[in-house]
């Protein structure tokens, strides 16, 4: 069972989204919450496996709850779930943490989905702003945010996974990169497991970041 923290200031929201998740199976929803302050007092109560984070709510703001909870609950997984598109929202979320972005336009069943993605410790980004992200991890790799992997630990991948890798930064999904390099989606996804646990990253957004740090012509070597 997935335990999900619900956190939007619009009331109608809220109670939409727990009634609708409490419904999907292997789902519960542990709280609703309000504003940033009373997602941190929730989690201290009853930690969740998944939290959905509206980005603009009252007193602390998604995108700065994101940064503490986090910092304190590493664990957690987040979703940014916001009707606004704006870069300095999706950069920060990102950089602080959160496992996915998604547009409030979603369907349940794509919520429902990028809850089990996260919770797998997979990222989950909306395809409306793919793009986007792809420039922000660009902007990123420039900043001091930087992901940190040794050159022993990336000697250790082979050339099929330099190659998932390359796809992995253009924000291919995995049936996008199984049908480019011709294998099973069964297969890129055990390639990706085996890719983070070389290089020691947390998930596919790490990842992301890090192989825009290092582009170069060793994709294809």
């Amino acid at each position: 069972m997935i335990r999900v923290l619900i956190a939007d200031d619009q009331e109608l929201i809220r109670e939409s989204l727990k009634i609708v998740i409490s419904n999907r199976p292997g789902l519960e929803v542990t709280d609703v919450a309000a504003n940033g302050q009373e997602v941190i007092k929730c989690v201290r109560q009853n930690k969740p496996d998944v939290i959905l984070m509206d980005v603009r709510m009252p007193k602390m703001d998604g995108v700065q709850c994101t940064k503490i909870i986090k910092e304190n609950y590493p664990e957690i997984k987040i979703v940014i779930l916001t009707t606004f598109d704006d870069d300095e929202f999706v950069f920060n979320a990102l950089k602080y943490g959160a496992s996915g972005y998604l547009l409030k336009g979603v369907s349940m069943d794509e919520l429902t989905e990028a809850i089990n993605t996260v919770y797998d410790g997979k990222a989950m980004i909306n395809p409306d702003i793919a793009a986007k992200v792809l420039r922000l991890f660009s902007q990123m790799a420039q900043s001091n945010f930087a992901i940190q992997v040794s050159s022993k630990e990336a000697d250790t991948l082979t050339r099929t996974e330099w190659k998932i890798i390359a796809q992995v930064e253009k924000g291919a999904a995995n049936k996008e990169i199984a049908e480019a390099l011709r294998l099973s989606e069964g297969t890129v996804r055990n390639y990706l497991s085996s890719i983070l646990n070389k290089l020691g990253l947390r998930d596919r957004t790490q990842l992301a970041i890090w192989a825009v740090q290092t582009r170069g012509d060793r994709w294809e070597n």
